[in-house]
């Protein structure tokens, strides 16, 4: 009788054991992927990430795989579905991974010349007669306007709210026509006579200078905005904490150790390192998206009930915000 006690005993273990061994998350993770925004085309991108990435795998140890879209939805989406582990993200698109795809923000890039973030432009051919948004708002109604994706900070919500917003303009009825594109393809849109007018940021256009140098000379800037924070990185909330740790810790080294190779790469990436972040640094982001539908709303002036509730919530957000 005790030998069948000990002998149920082993066998409730093993099966337990395997219960164990076959459940969800049981596996250690050894593969990580990291999503690229599409600020320009993938083809751009991938010389100037991959060289990072490969370093990021050989230090910590995690197979490394460079992840991309042909939109900000599509990173932020693989992140939902943990089809995206780490992320780097303008603030509005981090603020929508945060949001929507258990995302949180836990470094951030800092600038190859030590500033502390960067611009959004509106940007028209070196020939077009238009200097300003004065030139701009007089003969709009015969442009083409190439905007940003709707995730974007500099390309979309910052010109949404400082550009049109502010001066009571919509896009879509202000311009005769309207295309969205990424940075690299709004600059190049306009450089070739393709579209009058377009957003883009000042990182987009120094980038131009290594990838189309012939092309930059074309671009005339009619408006740059207030400085952005620079972008931040995002992972999600459930990664392991020793992977978490491990993938802090090559961060915080990387490039500060005078090694050549990582300030050659971080250079190519317009970076000279990285600095931890959280949360907060959207609180900005969201105050300007609040600030934008607030205007919006009251600039149509409609005095409906519907429209009055939402102006004050969004005076309670922001207020909460400012705390």
């Amino acid at each position: 009788m005790p030998f069948l006690k000990f002998f149920h005993c082993v066998l409730a273990l093993a099966v337990f054991t395997l219960i164990l061994s076959l459940a969800p998350g049981a596996k250690a993770q050894t593969e990580l992927n990291f999503g690229i925004i599409s600020t320009e085309s993938s083809q751009n991108l991938r010389p100037v990430w991959e060289p990072f990435l490969e370093d990021m795998a050989k230090e910590t140890g995690y197979k490394i795989n460079a992840y991309f879209a042909t939109d900000y939805a599509g990173i932020i989406e693989g992140m939902r579905f943990n089809k995206v582990q780490l992320a780097w993200y303008g603030n509005k698109s981090a603020m929508e991974a945060v949001d929507r795809a258990d995302g949180e923000v836990f470094m951030q890039t800092v600038n190859a010349d030590g500033t502390a973030g960067y611009y959004s432009h509106l940007i028209v051919n070196s020939a077009s007669p238009i200097n300003n948004l004065d030139d701009l708002w007089r003969d709009a109604a015969n442009l083409s306007f190439a905007n940003g994706d709707p995730n974007s900070t500099s390309g979309f919500l910052v010109p949404g709210y400082y550009v049109f917003a502010v001066n009571g303009k919509d896009p879509k009825t202000t311009f005769k026509r309207i295309i969205i594109g990424s940075h690299e393809a709004n600059a190049l849109s306009v450089a070739s006579g393709q579209v009058d007018v377009a957003t883009c940021n000042s990182e987009a256009i120094e980038r131009l200078k290594v990838t189309y140098p012939d092309r930059v000379k074309d671009i005339k800037i009619i408006w740059t905005s207030p400085i952005i924070p620079s972008d931040p990185l995002v992972r999600r909330v459930d990664l392991d904490p020793n992977i978490k740790k491990t993938i802090d810790d090559f961060l915080l080294a990387y490039g500060q150790r005078g090694v050549q190779r990582e300030l050659d790469i971080l250079n190519a990436l317009q970076w000279k390192g990285f600095k931890r972040s959280d949360n907060n640094q959207l609180i900005p982001i969201r105050q300007l998206e609040l600030f934008k539908e607030k205007t919006t709303l009251e600039n149509a002036a409609t005095g409906s009930d519907a429209d009055k509730k939402r102006l004050a919530e969004i005076d309670q957000e922001l207020a909460a915000l400012g705390k």
